[in-house]
C-alpha cells in the first residue's frame, strides 16, 4: 500500500491477513491467481464467498441491519487490497454488490426478507439482465416486454451478454411495461427465479474461449408480480441507481497486484535477454505504476467525500474510464512479456489447477486476460459514454 495508516487501520489488516492466511487454501489461490474474467468461475468465487459468509465478511458494504461490517470507507478500502494482493477469487458482483443495494434502497421488507439473506449466504447467484441485441449503450431503447396478466407478469423478448445466467438462480431484469412517450418512462425492474418455463439460455463463448456470457431468450415466460421493485413504470431510476454501484468501488488494488505479477514475470522473461529491452520495460511498468499511484489517489479522495457523506456524482463514470483503460493496459504489457509462449492455449481451469503448467503460468493467463479484458472499456457503460456524462457535468458547472 502507498498510503500511510493508522494504528488501528494497521490492526485491521492484520486481521485481515491473519484470516486470509487461514482460510484462502492453495486451491482457492490458484482459482483466483489463473481468473482472467472480471471474476472467477462461479465453482471458486461462491466457495470463497461461503467463505466470507461463515465470519460476516461477504457483504462488507451492505448496512448493518442487514449483515454488513459497518466499516470505514478505509477499511473497505483495506480489505479489498488484502484480498487482491493475496489471489482471493474475485466474486461475482451481481447478487451482492449490484442488485442488493437495489433491494434495500426500493424493496419491500418482504423482498428483503426473501432474497437478501441468500445473497449475503451465497445460497443464492443472481444474474443481470439488462443488454439486449439492438439496447446496449443506448439501454433506454430496450424491447423486452412484460405484460401484466393477474398476479403475474408475461416476459417476451431477449437480454444478451448476461453474465454466469448458466449458474444463476435468480435475475433481476428491466422490461418495458409501457410504449409511447420517452423510452425511459415505460421501464420496469422485476426480479424473479430462473430457470424457468419459456427461458432458453444460449451461451455466448468470448474470443478468450470463456463461457461467462450467454443470451437468454423469454418464450411467454410467467414471473409473479410481486417480484417488481419499486412502481411500475419507473424503473429507469432504479436501473441508474444501481449502475452506480456497478461503477463504482475500487480498481486500485487489483491493478497493483495484477502489475506485480506483471514486475516478476518481467524479471524471469528478461533474466537472460537484452538489457536495454529490459530496461525498457521496466520504464513501462514504473510508467503504469506512476497511473495506478494516480488512480489510487483519485480513489482514496472518493473515499473521503464518502465518509463526509458527498454524493458520488462523477466519480464513478471517472474511476470506470480510468480503471478499465488501466487494466487494459496491464494485459498489453502482459502479452509483450510472454512473447511467443502467449501464443500457447492452455486451459487454465480445473485439470490443472492442481498441477504446474508446462509454460510459465503467467504466460498463458497473459493472453487470456488480454482478449477477455477488451470488454472492460464496454461494460457497465462504454467509456465513451462515460466521458460524456462527465464532460457533461463539467460543462454544466
Amino acid at each position: 500500500m502507498a498510503w500511510a495508516l493508522t494504528t488501528a487501520e494497521a490492526s485491521f489488516r492484520d486481521e485481515v491477513r491473519d484470516f486470509l492466511a487461514r482460510e484462502l487454501t492453495p486451491e482457492l489461490r490458484a482459482a483466483g491467481r489463473r481468473s482472467s474474467g472480471i471474476f472467477s468461475d462461479h465453482e471458486h468465487g461462491n466457495r470463497w464467498h461461503r467463505i466470507l459468509a461463515g465470519r460476516g465478511w461477504s457483504v462488507p458494504h451492505w448496512p448493518e441491519e442487514h449483515g454488513g461490517t459497518g466499516w470505514s470507507p478505509m477499511q473497505h478500502y483495506i480489505f479489498s487490497a488484502e484480498l487482491a494482493a493475496a489471489d482471493a477469487p474475485p466474486r461475482a458482483p451481481m447478487g451482492p454488490g449490484m442488485v442488493a443495494p437495489v433491494i434495500i434502497a426500493f424493496g419491500t421488507e418482504a423482498q428483503k426478507r426473501a432474497w437478501l439473506p441468500g445473497i449475503r449466504s451465497g445460497e443464492d447467484y443472481w444474474c443481470q439482465g439488462y443488454s439486449e441485441p439492438q439496447s446496449g449503450s443506448d439501454l433506454a431503447s430496450l424491447q423486452c416486454k412484460a405484460v401484466p396478466d393477474g398476479d403475474h407478469y408475461v416476459i417476451n423478448g431477449t437480454k444478451i451478454w448476461t453474465t454466469h445466467a448458466q449458474y444463476a438462480n435468480r435475475m433481476f431484469c428491466l422490461v418495458r411495461t409501457a410504449s409511447g412517450g420517452k423510452p425511459q418512462q415505460g421501464i420496469s425492474f422485476l426480479c424473479f427465479d430462473i430457470p424457468a418455463p419459456g427461458i432458453t439460455i444460449r451461451p455466448i463463448i468470448s474470443i478468450s474461449g470463456d463461457h461467462e456470457l450467454n443470451q437468454v431468450f423469454f418464450d411467454d415466460v410467467r414471473v409473479p408480480a410481486d417480484g417488481l421493485i419499486g412502481e411500475e413504470n419507473q424503473g429507469w431510476a432504479i436501473a441508474k441507481y444501481l449502475l452506480q454501484h456497478e461503477r463504482g468501488g475500487a480498481w486500485a488494488p487489483m491493478l497493483r497486484a495484477r502489475l506485480r505479477r506483471l514486475q516478476a514475470a518481467a524479471d524471469a522473461a528478461f533474466l537472460a535477454g537484452d538489457p536495454q529491452e529490459a530496461d525498457d520495460m521496466a520504464l513501462r511498468l514504473a510508467e503504469a505504476e506512476c497511473a495506478i499511484d494516480a488512480l489510487e489517489a483519485t480513489e482514496l479522495q472518493s473515499l473521503r467525500a464518502q465518509a463526509r457523506g458527498e454524493p458520488h456524482g462523477i466519480r464513478p463514470s471517472m474511476g470506470k474510464v480510468l480503471g478499465s483503460e488501466l487494466r487494459q493496459q496491464l494485459t498489453e504489457l502482459g502479452v509483450e512479456i510472454a512473447a511467443h509462449y502467449a501464443a500457447a492455449d492452455l486451459p487454465l481451469d480445473d485439470d490443472l489447477q492442481a498441477g504446474e503448467l508446462p509454460i510459465p503460468e503467467d504466460a498463458v493467463f497473459s493472453m487470456s486476460a488480454y482478449l477477455n479484458d477488451r470488454a472492460a472499456s464496454i461494460y457497465a457503460g462504454s467509456n465513451e459514454v462515460q466521458r460524456n456524462i462527465v464532460a457533461a457535468h463539467l460543462l454544466a458547472n
